[in-house]
C-alpha cells in the first residue's frame, strides 16, 4: 500500500529483507535512524540487537524491557523514546484488562483496527486477518491496544525530533558514546569474574600461527583473543 501509494513511494518504501542474517544486519544496523524496540514490559523480549542499534548512532523506541532498560540507564532519557505500560503497571492492569474499552474510546485505534478488519490491506480476502482482530479486541495478551495511544504519541515525538537536525545528531553521538557498557570485552570479563574463574592465559602470534582457521585478534581494550573467520552463521542476537 505504502510503496504504491503516489504521494509516499518517493519518500517511504516498506522492504522485506527474507533470510535475515548477519551480512544483512551489517548493512541495516549502520543505516538506521530508528530501532524499535516494542516488546511489552515483562516479557523480556528485548535482546542484544537494539545494543548494536545504539552502538551505531540509532535512537531507540522501545518499552521497559529487557536491554532496554539499561539503554535508558546509559543514554538518559532524553536520547531514547520510552513509552508504554511498565512491568507493574501490566501485572496490575491484567485481572480486569478489557482492550474492546480502549478500541473503543480511541478514535485512532479504532479506525485502524477497523481499516483491517474490513479487508483495507487484504481486498482479495477480506476476512484474512479476523482472527487478528478478535485476538486483539477479545484477548490481547500482550497488551497491544493499551500501548497504542503512547507508541502513537512517541512516534509524533520521534518525528519532531528528527526535524531538528542538530538536536539528532547530537543524541545519535552520545548514544555511540555511552554505548561502552554493552561491550562483550566487559561481559566476558563479568562472567569471568563472578562464574567461570578461569586463570588468564598469554598467547602469542606465534603460538596459533598453525592452527586451521583459527587467528590471533585484539580486542577494543587491547587484549588479544583466538577467532575463527566468522561468516553467515555466526550469532547475531535475537530481533528488533
Amino acid at each position: 500500500m505504502i510503496n504504491n501509494d503516489p504521494t509516499t513511494r518517493d519518500l517511504l518504501r516498506v522492504v522485506f529483507l527474507p533470510n535475515y542474517r548477519v551480512s544483512l544486519a551489517e548493512r541495516i544496523i549502520p543505516a538506521a535512524d530508528v530501532a524499535e524496540q516494542i516488546s511489552t514490559a515483562g516479557f523480556e523480549a528485548s535482546g542484544t540487537s537494539n545494543m548494536k542499534f545504539m552502538l551505531n548512532g540509532a535512537l531507540t523506541i522501545g518499552t521497559l524491557d529487557g536491554a532496554n532498560i539499561e539503554m535508558l540507564e546509559e543514554a538518559g532519557a532524553d536520547n531514547i523514546f520510552i513509552f508504554g505500560l511498565t512491568t507493574e503497571e501490566a501485572v496490575a492492569l491484567r485481572p480486569s484488562y478489557q482492550p474492546r474499552a480502549y478500541y473503543e474510546s480511541q478514535c485512532w485505534l479504532r479506525e485502524a483496527i477497523d481499516l483491517i478488519r474490513d479487508g483495507f490491506f487484504s481486498p482479495d480476502e477480506r476476512g484474512l486477518f479476523q482472527p487478528l482482530v478478535s485476538s486483539l479486541l477479545d484477548h490481547d495478551r500482550f497488551f497491544v491496544l493499551a500501548d497504542f495511544a503512547a507508541y502513537a504519541d512517541t512516534q509524533q515525538r520521534i518525528s519532531a525530533a528528527y526535524a531538528d537536525q542538530p538536536g539528532w545528531l547530537r543524541r545519535a553521538i552520545l548514544n555511540v558514546a555511552r554505548s561502552g557498557r554493552f561491550s562483550s570485552d566487559r561481559a566476558i570479563r563479568e562472567y569471568n569474574r563472578d562464574i567461570w574463574h578461569a586463570e588468564p592465559v598469554s598467547v602469542t602470534r606465534e603460538a596459533v600461527s598453525n592452527l586451521n582457521g583459527l587467528s590471533l585478534r585484539r580486542s577494543t581494550t587491547g587484549e588479544f583473543f583466538i577467532g575463527g573467520d566468522g561468516g553467515e552463521d555466526g550469532p547475531s542476537g535475537r530481533g528488533t
